[in-house]
């Protein structure tokens, strides 16, 4: 693992980070990247459901996620800051608690973005049947995600300067509908809808923000390329601070508009609440920019994963914790991770086209959390690696983020149902004994290598 690796002070230098990738990626190409992560499905889904909990106080669910995600993406900026090789969170938590964590990491890491990224594509892929009937056909759908899977993987493969690229435009085209509705909706906001009719229950608010919190995931992801940033000491930190401030802001904007348009009604429009917004303020036009809006940030979210969770194959791979070593790969002519980028769009695609939306939403939240509260411990875990007059980022306050995020993180979690937390006690339970029934395997396969080596004799002088 890289910690405080020394990088080029000079932000238009490309330089090679020490797993042999290149350092393109600068502050607005990091912060395009998390923004279009956590811009995907949940916004142009979510308003209505926490509407139907919350009502007029909704507001109140995103404040309290806003202020989480803040809690933690400050102790990723300092993780990121001191680890700065390829791989996100799993780098962060294998450098400062070893193959163990690493590989539960990686896996429940993975499981989540894919779970994420299958679910998103199929959500895109029912918006389009309005537009596209011929969608509800099992196999014109299947063929769907294996362009949309195929395209974005050539894109990537090619390299990372064009899955950046293609991240900063998708986030232009996503944003922009966005942005539109927050401006001209304004003019058909009522007031007394906004007015709270009551103040929720501290259950209530912990259940919505449950759901509400996989708005907000994703920016963990934009930083799995930390191989390939530049300067990432100072990168890193100004990216995720300018990506959540921007997005916690666009989305309480958008909450509110939607509210003051719809009151009440809002919590009836579950499947594609914003459009009906944009129907109400800009006609049927806005209903169609929204709702392609709705699609272009999909596919940009499954774009981001992309280009960042091969990144973290590719890392555990380099590691050792994960098989194939084929993984760590690096393509000659693009310098990327080529194999990593195909077997995850592969994997993606199967899930695509097996899976469903709910049911891999509420894992991807939970695996998220675990994976969040590690990052948190790794910060404290680092402290006493990294030395304190290094260049890494680190907290104001000492210990008390670290410690503030870990208990909101553990109150989060509680509110997942019986059965959800058995069953990621149950993922867990599998991942441990694949993690130790392979230390074992790899153990007596040293042994009897060395066991069948022939002892040399010593030479005659």
């Amino acid at each position: 693992m890289n910690i405080t690796e020394s990088t080029a002070p000079d932000n238009n230098q490309t330089t090679l980070s020490s797993d042999g990738l290149k350092r393109t990626i600068g502050v607005w190409g990091l912060s395009a990247n998390i923004v279009n992560i956590m811009v995907g499905a949940g916004i142009f889904v979510l308003p209505a459901i926490v509407a139907a909990g919350l009502g007029s106080a909704s507001l109140i669910a995103y404040l309290f996620c806003g202020f989480l995600i803040a809690l933690i993406m400050l102790c990723f900026a300092e993780a990121g800051s001191e680890v700065t090789d390829s791989g996100g969170p799993y780098t962060y938590i294998e450098s400062a608690f070893g193959k163990y964590a690493g590989f539960m990491t990686a896996n429940l890491f993975l499981i989540a973005a894919l779970a994420a990224d299958a679910a998103i594509v199929n959500a895109a892929a029912d918006i389009l049947t309005a537009f596209i009937p011929f969608l509800e056909v099992s196999l014109f759908r299947i063929l769907f995600f294996l362009l949309i899977f195929g395209s974005f993987a050539w894109i990537n493969v090619r390299g990372v300067k064009h899955g950046i690229g293609l991240v900063m435009l998708m986030t232009v085209a996503k944003l922009t509908p966005l942005l539109l509705l927050v401006l001209i909706g304004w003019k058909d906001v009522t007031v007394v809808n906004l007015y709270w009719e009551s103040v929720p229950s501290v259950g209530s608010i912990g259940q919505m923000s449950l759901i509400l919190f996989f708005a907000f995931m994703g920016a963990e992801v934009g930083l799995s390329v930390g191989g390939e940033v530049k300067n990432p000491q100072k990168t890193v930190p100004r990216a995720i601070f300018i990506g959540i401030a921007g997005v916690l802001v666009l989305y309480m904007f958008i909450q509110t508009i939607s509210l003051g348009v719809l009151g009440n009604d809002l919590a009836n429009f579950q499947e594609n609440p914003l459009a009906e917004v944009g129907s109400r303020v800009l006609g049927p036009a806005g209903l169609t920019l929204i709702t392609i809006g709705a699609v272009i940030s999909m596919l940009g979210a499954n774009n981001g994963g992309m280009l960042n969770m091969p990144r973290v194959l590719f890392a555990a791979s380099r590691d050792g914790v994960i098989p194939p070593a084929s993984l760590s790969n690096i393509h000659s002519r693009y310098t990327t991770p080529h194999i990593a980028i195909i077997v995850y769009a592969t994997v993606a695609f199967l899930l695509a086209s097996i899976g469903g939306f709910q049911a891999l939403a509420i894992v991807s939240s939970a695996a998220f959390l675990l994976v969040y509260l590690g990052v948190v411990l790794a910060v404290i875990k680092l402290r006493k690696i990294v030395p304190a007059h290094s260049e890494s980022f680190r907290i104001p306050g000492g210990y008390t983020v670290p410690v503030v995020a870990s208990i909101v993180i553990l109150l989060l979690l509680s509110n997942l149902t019986g059965r959800e937390a058995i069953g990621m006690l149950i993922l867990i339970g599998v991942f441990t004994i694949v993690f130790f029934g392979k230390r074992f395997a790899e153990t007596r396969t040293a042994a009897a290598k060395i066991k069948t080596e022939p002892v040399s004799e010593p030479k005659k002088p």
